[in-house]
């Protein structure tokens, strides 16, 4: 089945007020005493190689050190989501749902620029995802998407290889026919697919069907080209735009996506 992996509290006007009441009005202030008058004292001029004692040591200029500048971290990804992001990645596909029962989306591809933070480099790009949403509990045949930070590491397709890194299997056994929920045609929408590692063994083929949670958690969650409709379980992309990403995904950065409704990745 195409378808897992403060700010300081501020002091209220009446407060402010009265701390400033408190700090103007007091007792009348008595008159200052006189100030002495100091008598000089005879001073002596240190013999010669003498040297006055040292005062206490001060903070040379420019010594002063501030704390480092946090990286910026994916944009409307928040510190819960984005604390499942593998500390060695450095590309994400994030898909943001329009709602928790949204089959629409957006897909932003970043890469991780150490000097920068997280940078766009491609995309935003229209996604369908399935029928009726998205999921933390994904289950066969609930029609809904798995949220949360997956791995991407294994590709194919019914067409050959578009140039990705990732280890491509060209099968015809991706071929598919049929209709989807919007009566739409779902032929070649397997032409090119990403594998989502989501209740799968990564490093084969998206074809494989071992399912290390069982199978009534799903499986075959993938990014496939799209259809114009929702899907079972899955994240689609325009044809072009699937083979942008399947150019741009390396392995050596350890490629990952961050997908679920918009709220939920704010976390």
């Amino acid at each position: 089945m195409p378808v897992r992996k403060g700010a300081p509290a501020l002091l209220s006007a009446g407060t402010l007020c009265a701390a400033l009441l408190l700090t103007a009005c007091g007792s009348p202030a008595a008159p200052p005493a006189p100030v002495p008058t100091p008598t000089p004292t005879p001073t002596t001029a240190p013999a010669d190689g003498a040297h006055p004692a040292p005062g206490p040591p001060g903070r040379a200029a420019g010594s002063i050190t501030s704390a480092p500048v946090p990286e910026p971290g994916l944009p409307g990804v928040g510190p819960v989501t984005h604390a499942s992001v593998p500390d060695g990645t450095s590309q994400a596909l994030v898909v943001t749902g329009a709602s928790a029962d949204s089959p629409r989306s957006t897909a932003t591809l970043y890469a991780r620029d150490p000097a920068g933070g997280w940078k766009v480099r491609g995309g935003p790009w229209p996604t369908h995802n399935a029928l009726r949403g998205w999921t933390a509990d994904h289950t066969a045949g609930d029609l809904r998407t798995p949220i949360g930070v997956f791995r991407l590491g294994d590709a194919g397709g019914r067409l050959p290889d578009p140039g990705t890194l990732l280890p491509y299997d060209r099968d015809d056994r991706f071929a598919i026919s049929g209709t989807g929920f919007a009566g739409e045609p779902l032929e070649g929408s397997f032409d090119h697919v990403v594998a989502i590692d989501y209740n799968r063994v990564p490093g084969r083929s998206p074809l494989d069907r071992e399912r290390p949670l069982g199978a009534e958690k799903g499986g075959g969650v993938w990014i496939h080209v799209d259809h114009a409709g929702p899907t079972q379980a899955c994240v689609t992309l325009e044809i072009e735009d699937l083979r942008d990403l399947l150019r741009a995904l390396d392995p050596a950065r350890e490629p990952v996506v961050v997908m679920g409704p918009a709220t939920e990745l704010a976390r």
